[in-house]
């Protein structure tokens, strides 16, 4: 699974942040990817992150 940020999209609202934080950080109001392959016991948590950005601007790919 590796996870991808569409930076054109992002808004920087932080939801992804704040959900899972050892993976995405907003700084300058675009999300960076910490890391981009969670590791097998994150990913379902990495999964809700992504799930729950307003502008759909991560998806997970793998």
């Amino acid at each position: 699974m590796k996870i991808i940020a569409d930076l054109d999209k992002c808004e920087g609202l932080g939801m992804c942040e704040a959900m899972a934080n050892d993976y995405f950080e907003v700084d300058e109001d675009k999300v960076n990817v910490l890391d981009d392959s969670p590791e097998e016991s994150d990913r379902a948590h990495v999964y809700a992150a992504v799930q729950a950005c307003p502008v759909l601007a991560l998806s997970l790919e793998g």
